[in-house]
């Protein structure tokens, strides 16, 4: 199953909380990043449609609100897991087999890198480097540090969350 397909469901409840942001700040100096950032915050990721409302609402093209969207790192564009999963590819990780690890867990989450499982509890990404190069190859969920690992301990580490 292909989770990858992504589906807004924003309420009406979020999209008055983020005008409500936007009126109180526009006027501010430079406001568009931190607007974003909240709305980044209200819905977990910025679709087009919340994109659009930032747009109208700023009085801005959408092309500015999209070409920040995905220049910045910190902005997403699909929406993120309750358990955010970063597998370190960085050279010490990579040579140490986090590869096969990063197949294991698209095999298990039945998701590609970026994507997210359908019931939203399990993204997966991968990062260049997380400082646990001794401990190689690692993953991290959330803020948790998993190393020395091999793909047969995937599941289990999986199995935790579920």
């Amino acid at each position: 199953m292909n989770t990858n397909a992504v589906t807004f469901d924003g309420t009406k409840e979020q999209e008055k909380e983020l005008i409500s942001f936007i009126n109180t700040h526009k006027n501010d100096k430079g406001p568009l990043i931190m607007i974003m950032q909240k709305a980044q915050e209200i819905y977990g990721f910025l679709p087009i449609e919340v994109q659009k409302i930032i747009s109208t609402e700023m009085n801005i093209p959408i092309e500015k609100v999209y070409g920040i969207s995905t220049f910045y790192s910190q902005f997403t564009l699909v929406p993120k897991g309750q358990y955010k999963i970063s597998v370190c590819l960085g050279t010490a990780c990579y040579v140490k087999g986090a590869g096969k690890i990063f197949d294991e867990l698209k095999k298990e989450l039945q998701i590609d890198a970026g994507g997210c499982t359908s019931d939203k509890k399990f993204s997966l990404d991968s990062c260049r480097c997380v400082g646990a190069c001794g401990l190689a190859p690692v993953f991290m969920i959330n803020d948790e540090v998993y190393g020395r690992l091999n793909p047969n301990q995937v599941k289990d580490i999986l199995n935790k969350y579920n």
